[in-house]
């Protein structure tokens, strides 16, 4: 007989140093799907895996729906060519987002370095007008 190892929420929450609510959540977004035994949840290594997915795509900047998109796929299909095209496709569009805010960052980090630059310009000739 075989034993598989389960976990509690509260084992789940601290290992990913989330809270419980947080893992309710995903739960309630149908990203998980604990067992249950009363009132209280039963997780097993899959719950387990999944919930490092979801956090990793969320560290990402992967939407809950664009997971659960990816685990539906899985889940039909665990070889699927589909999942990996998609998932290479929502990489795609994500490196494409972050560039354009790269680049936004960039412009609007030389406004701030011109406009810090004038502030000390006319900063010094205020202090010098007092001086004289």
């Amino acid at each position: 007989m075989t034993t598989t190892t389960t976990y509690s929420i509260g084992e789940l929450a601290k290992e990913f140093d989330i809270t419980p609510r947080s893992i309710r959540f995903y739960e309630e977004q149908g990203l998980l799907e604990p067992e249950r035994n009363g009132q209280v949840r039963i997780y097993h290594n899959k719950d387990r895996v999944r919930l490092k997915l979801i956090l990793r795509g969320k560290r990402l900047g992967f939407s809950l729906a664009e997971t659960k998109t990816l685990f539906n796929l899985y889940d039909s299909d665990q070889n699927s060519k589909s999942q990996n095209q998609l998932v290479l496709e929502m990489i795609t569009d994500k490196r494409a987002v972050l560039n354009q805010q790269l680049e936004d960052i960039r412009m609007l980090m030389t406004e701030l370095d011109d406009l810090e630059e004038r502030c000390r310009a006319e900063l010094e000739q205020q202090l010098r007008g007092k001086l004289a």
